[in-house]
């Protein structure tokens, strides 16, 4: 199947990973994360990556300073719900229930997320409008 445009690659991910888990930061920061030890072609490979998540509009620079600093400018849950409902209009014609119950039957959720997943499903039940009713 072919990559749309907008597809994050393994490797445009690992940035996104960085900036999520570590916020804004230099090439050089990066390239040191990413791969610690790593020289001038590492330094490279990052600015490429930088370059496509900033065509894609995935990463903000701040370009105020010398040192020009990469944000995040999509959050991981957003991330997250984008590829999911791609897999689902890829997968499941659109419906998201074969999608959840899979995951939720594969995924070896603890008591913990057990239950933070019951208590969303609560919630959504207190938000859901009767079948047939329409906003």
């Amino acid at each position: 199947m072919a990559r749309t445009p907008q597809d994050v690659t393994d490797a445009e991910l690992a940035i996104l990973h960085v900036l999520w888990d570590h916020g804004p930061a230099t090439r050089r920061q990066l390239t040191d994360r990413l791969y610690p030890g790593g020289g001038p072609a590492h330094y490279t490979t990052v600015q490429k990556l930088l370059e496509r998540l900033e065509a894609k509009k995935y990463v903000v620079s701040d370009r105020s300073n010398p040192l020009v600093a990469f944000a995040a400018s999509v959050s991981r849950d957003d991330l997250i719900s984008r590829r999911l409902q791609d897999v689902a209009a890829k997968l499941c014609e659109g419906s998201v229930t074969p999608l959840l119950m899979n995951l939720v039957r594969v995924g070896k959720l603890s008591a913990g997320e057990l239950q933070a997943l019951h208590d969303l499903i609560g919630e959504l039940k207190k938000s859901a409008k009767p079948k047939g009713q329409h906003r």
